[in-house]
C-alpha cells in the first residue's frame, strides 16, 4: 500500500508540474491573453508627433500606430512572397509589412524610402545589388534605414515612458510596431507578424522576444522626447 500510495503521489506531483509548465507556457507565448493597461495607468503622456505626412489631420505618431492596427485588423497570414508592385496585394505578408503598411497609412512610402537610401548610400548596405521590390520587406535593410533616418531612442524597456505606441522596435531578425497597449509593469506591447502559429498580432513580447537592437521614432518633435537623431533625419518627405 505504501508503494501505491508513493506512486500516486509522484504521479500526481508530475502532472501538477506539467500543468503548471504548460499553463507557464501558454502565459509566455500569449496564448493565455495578458491583461492590458493604459498609458493613463502608468501616468505616461501618449506621444504626438508635430508632423502630419499625409495632411489628413492626423499626427504622423498617431496615424503610424492606427495604421498598424487596421493593418493587422486584416489578420494577414505568414509567408514570405515576392511581389511585383513590392507590398503584398494578397492576403499574405511577414514582420516588415506590418511597419511598411504602418508607415504608408501615414504617408510613408517605405519601398521608394529605403530604395533612394540604398541608392545614395549603398555602402551602409550589405548586399550586391539593389530591389526596390524587396529590399524594403528585410530587416537587416530596416535596421540600417531607420538607424540613419529615423530618431533612435534607449533600448532599455524599463524607462517605460521612453517607449511609445507607433515606435518602430527591432529585433534581432524581427520587427514590430510599439502599442499603446503596456502590461503590468508598464512595458508595451508590440504589433506584429512573426509566423503562422503565433496567438495574436498584438502581444506582450517585448521583454521575452529576444535582444533589442533599435527602437526608433519617425518624428522627434513636439510632445515625443528622445535620445539622440540619425544622420539628417532624410525620410520627411516621400
Amino acid at each position: 500500500m505504501k508503494k501505491k500510495k508513493c506512486f500516486r503521489t509522484a504521479a500526481a506531483a508530475v502532472l501538477f508540474a506539467a500543468a503548471v509548465t504548460i499553463v507557464y507556457l501558454l502565459y509566455r507565448y500569449n496564448y493565455i491573453p495578458h491583461r492590458k493597461y493604459t498609458n493613463e495607468d502608468f501616468g505616461i503622456t501618449a506621444c504626438r508627433s508635430g508632423r502630419d505626412a499625409d495632411g489628413d489631420n492626423i499626427d504622423d505618431q498617431t496615424d503610424i500606430l492606427q495604421s498598424a492596427k487596421d493593418y493587422v485588423a486584416t489578420k494577414p497570414k505568414y509567408k514570405s512572397n515576392y511581389y511585383a508592385g513590392g507590398y503584398p496585394d494578397d492576403e499574405y505578408g511577414v514582420c516588415t509589412d506590418v511597419v511598411a503598411q504602418a508607415l504608408l497609412g501615414a504617408g510613408y512610402d517605405l519601398r521608394f524610402l529605403v530604395d533612394q537610401d540604398i541608392r545614395l548610400h549603398p555602402d551602409d548596405y550589405e548586399m550586391d545589388k539593389a530591389d526596390d521590390k524587396i529590399d524594403f520587406r528585410r530587416v537587416k535593410n530596416l535596421k540600417v534605414y531607420f538607424k540613419n533616418n529615423a530618431t533612435a531612442l534607449t533600448t532599455d524597456i524599463t524607462e517605460i515612458d521612453e517607449w511609445q505606441g507607433g515606435d518602430i522596435v527591432i529585433f534581432a531578425g524581427h520587427v514590430g510596431i510599439v502599442s499603446d497597449s503596456r502590461n503590468k509593469k508598464g512595458i508595451p506591447f508590440v504589433i506584429h507578424n512573426a509566423h503562422p502559429l503565433q496567438a495574436s498580432y498584438e502581444e506582450d513580447i517585448l521583454e521575452t522576444w529576444g535582444e533589442i537592437v533599435g527602437h526608433y521614432r519617425i518624428d522627434s518633435s513636439a510632445g515625443c522626447s528622445s535620445q539622440q537623431s540619425g544622420r539628417s533625419q532624410r525620410m520627411l518627405k516621400t
